[in-house]
């Protein structure tokens, strides 16, 4: 009998896993997008960071979330205009949200919006106008390129280097998702975006759903005009959105369908909705001690996410005023000027642990932008909402629960104190809205892979394979009356009529072998008797 080999010593075991950790690292661009976008992507980047790979992230030197990180490499670009004129832009933005709401695409093409989105837009000139920048980029041979698709410049960049590249997004202001994945969306059933519809549409909502299609088709390229022609000059081709978006190897969609509403998708189609949930840590004195403060009723969490830093005096006081009705306390994360009739029961907080207030059991409700960081937040910690949307697609996120009967929708351009007040007490106390979101929140945590972890396995996937062609249809090398088989529905048709026309033309010719001489023959018995 062999003698029994002794176990590896422990420091070689972590020595080889190390060695094979490292030979699988590969190089990552990375384009994210500034705001919220961020949060959420920077989560995936860390991890890959974590596990060995070397990430570059290039970035504006002008930005409000986006900073330097000990991390991972970090390259910056300079821009034509500055923090003041970005935040000037989207102050303008703000005020037309909560004067007009912008629910549709020429409303945003048209509306306060148009300045900031020429800033945003402008960016990706300026990234290639930095030369050093882009030598390096040329010659650092990445994998791939992780990007969010808002600006269109990270699929600029994919296509300039000839690198495979997987999106990160929660979704698109054009149809460029399904067109770019070639995958079907009938506007029967799948709403388009900032409408606040259901699934379950009217025929009147049918018929809006289906203009907004064909709007989305006429205003969509003069939307991203400078942005395409500008692609179209750094690749010294005429391009399309559909050029740009075609050749993405996975989309990570920062959806699922507890949360959105069953719909095609495609298998480059991965759905890591809630990739920001996590377990809640426990709270600072301070806010442990406003907590346990509030007794028997509890907390209510308020905050309209991290960019909206200011609200109108009118508005402001009518929200403070309903707030104050409520006997919950109610953490309000605002950074403007306080309202006048600020209740007792109200605390301002520059700052808010949300995610781990949320998952307190003594907090009753959320109040929310219905942004999507915060509504899967809400879905995680069982939290029933009132929802006040403002722009993009919170009006749909708001819409989605409302119809699982997990929250409340408010029109934040209409509402009054009453208003705010019976939503709140409705979530509250009736308890199927808790119920609702407790059911919500099962479902969305049974699944097999956490979706971070899913995230990043893909991305790694794409690095390893240099992309997925495997996943890509044919349907992207047919043209567009091929792909509606339009030409094999003109051809069987041709048929049919060439069999109907032959079938006329023997039915004819027999009808008058058979009747034809008789009645010739009838005629001239009659004129001879004449």
């Amino acid at each position: 009998m062999a003698p029994a080999r002794s176990p590896a010593p422990l420091p070689l075991c972590l020595c080889l896993l190390l060695a094979s950790g490292l030979a699988q690292a590969g190089r990552l661009l990375v384009v994210p997008m500034d705001g919220s976008h961020w949060f959420t992507m920077r989560s995936v980047v860390e991890q890959l960071v974590q596990r060995g790979h070397e990430v570059v992230v290039v970035m504006p030197e002008v930005s409000w979330q986006l900073g330097q990180s000990l991390n991972f490499t970090v390259k910056t670009y300079s821009l034509s205009y500055t923090l003041e004129d970005l935040n000037r832009e989207f102050k303008v933005f703000m005020e037309g949200a909560w004067k007009t709401r912008e629910d549709s695409l020429f409303s945003i093409v048209t509306g306060a919006s148009k300045g900031f989105f020429e800033l945003i837009f402008s960016q990706c000139r300026s990234l290639f106008s930095n030369k050093e920048l882009v030598a390096y980029l040329k010659e650092a041979s990445f994998d791939a390129v992780f990007l969010d698709p808002f600006d269109m410049c990270g699929v600029i960049v994919a296509k300039y280097f000839s690198l495979p590249s997987v999106i990160f997004t929660r979704g698109a202001i054009c149809q460029y998702i399904e067109e770019g994945a070639q995958c079907p969306s009938p506007p029967s059933y799948v709403p388009r975006n900032f409408l606040g519809f259901s699934s379950a549409m009217t025929f009147k909502q049918r018929v809006r759903n289906h203009i907004s299609y064909l709007e989305e088709n006429f205003l969509c390229p003069y939307f991203f005009k400078k942005t395409l022609e500008f692609a179209s000059e750094i690749l010294q081709t005429p391009v399309t959105a559909y050029d740009l978006f075609s050749h993405t190897s996975i989309w990570l969609l920062r959806t699922d369908f507890v949360f959105d509403y069953p719909k095609p998708v495609m298998p480059n189609m991965v759905f890591v909705g809630g990739i920001n949930c996590h377990k809640g840590k426990p709270l600072s004195e301070e806010f442990e001690a406003y907590v346990n403060a509030s007794g028997e009723h509890g907390v209510v969490v308020f905050s309209l996410g991290s960019m909206v830093s200011e609200i109108p005096e009118k508005k402001a006081m009518a929200i403070a005023e309903g707030l104050g009705r409520i006997p919950q306390t109610v953490l309000w994360r605002y950074t403007g000027t306080p309202p006048s009739n600020l209740a007792k029961n109200t605390i301002l907080v520059k700052w808010l642990p949300q995610n781990d207030l949320l998952g307190h059991p003594k907090t009753r409700a959320f109040i929310t932008h219905a942004g999507s960081h915060g509504i899967y937040e809400g879905i995680c910690n069982g939290v029933p909402m009132v929802m006040m949307p403002l722009f993009g697609d919170q009006m749909d996120n708001a819409k989605r629960m409302e119809t699982r009967g997990a929250g409340v929708t408010l029109n934040v351009l209409e509402m009054t104190s009453d208003d705010l007040e019976g939503a709140l007490k409705k979530v509250i106390y009736d308890k199927s809205y808790k119920e609702n979101i407790l059911r919500l929140s099962s479902l969305h945590k049974d699944r097999p892979i956490e979706p971070l972890d899913l995230a990043v396995f893909w991305v790694e996937f794409v690095m390893r394979h240099k992309g997925a062609p495997h996943l890509r249809p044919a349907a992207h090398d047919l043209t567009w009356y091929q792909y509606h088989s339009l030409d094999v529905i003109g051809f069987l048709l041709a048929i049919v009529l060439v069999v109907a026309f032959i079938t006329f033309k023997c039915c004819a010719y027999g009808f008058r072998k058979c009747f034809g001489k008789k009645g010739r023959g009838k005629k001239t018995h009659k004129s001879k008797t004449h």
